[in-house]
């Protein structure tokens, strides 16, 4: 039986939306201007969903990336994947965002078989959201929030080599300082792309969410700040 899915993500700067079936990624759009997500993701699903219909092909799922990141880029993207949801009467996936990430990491990397993985998404200043994995992506080490140190994950990497990737890696290069960690570029943020063979093993173990009372994996509690203008009035 054909599974076609329709991919949203929008977690961290990058704005993406893809189709897949059975496999194979056949439509994906990106935007990469971190501003822009309320404009655009939207019109992206749009396109996705007249895509599809095109092709008279029925799609059988959402799958949301749903998080930790952006609050505000992640109840965009939760409202709109719900909204489809609702219209076409189809399940939501919801897709651990540091997940999604190491994807393309363990696809397209030579990987010691006890290596771990350590996607991070830049949480501004000194802080990152990281979560630890192993090669088959069973959690080690819990989702957190954490401002980094010398001492950060030592107790695991005195065991393991673990490879740290992500737009938050960066900044933790000239502080992590071990020698079995390992620093990869290239793998920056999360693509709708590379939720295929995640969501279509959550389609076939049938693990969908409550539409109703989903709500994203924020991590932290939103904290409305003033706009610095205001703040130079008062």
């Amino acid at each position: 039986m054909t599974t076609i899915i329709l991919h949203i993500e929008a977690s961290t700067d990058v704005c993406s939306v893809a189709l897949s079936q059975d496999g194979h990624v056949f439509f994906e759009r990106v935007n990469r201007d971190e501003r822009s997500h309320a404009k655009v993701l939207a019109p992206f699903v749009e396109e996705a969903l007249q895509n599809a219909d095109n092709q008279g092909a029925k799609i059988n799922a959402v799958a949301l990336s749903c998080g930790p990141g952006s609050y505000t880029s992640l109840r965009i993207a939760s409202s709109t994947a719900k909204g489809v949801c609702y219209g076409r009467n189809i399940p939501l996936i919801a897709i651990p965002t540091h997940a999604i990430m190491a994807v393309p990491v363990l696809f397209k990397e030579e990987l010691p078989e006890e290596a771990l993985l350590c996607p991070m998404i830049d949480a501004r200043r000194n802080e990152v959201y990281a979560t630890i994995y192993d090669r088959a992506l069973n959690v080690i080490k819990e989702t957190h929030a954490e401002v980094v140190t010398e001492e950060s994950y030592k107790e695991l990497l005195d065991k393991n080599i673990i490879y740290f990737f992500g737009n938050g890696a960066g900044k933790c290069k000239e502080i992590i300082k071990h020698p079995n960690a390992r620093f990869l570029d290239g793998f920056l943020n999360p693509l709708a792309k590379n939720m295929m063979p995640l969501a279509e093993r959550a389609w076939f173990n049938e693990k969908f969410e409550d539409i109703a009372y989903f709500e994203p994996f924020y991590l932290k509690n939103f904290v409305a700040t003033k706009p610095k203008e205001l703040l130079k009035n008062n």
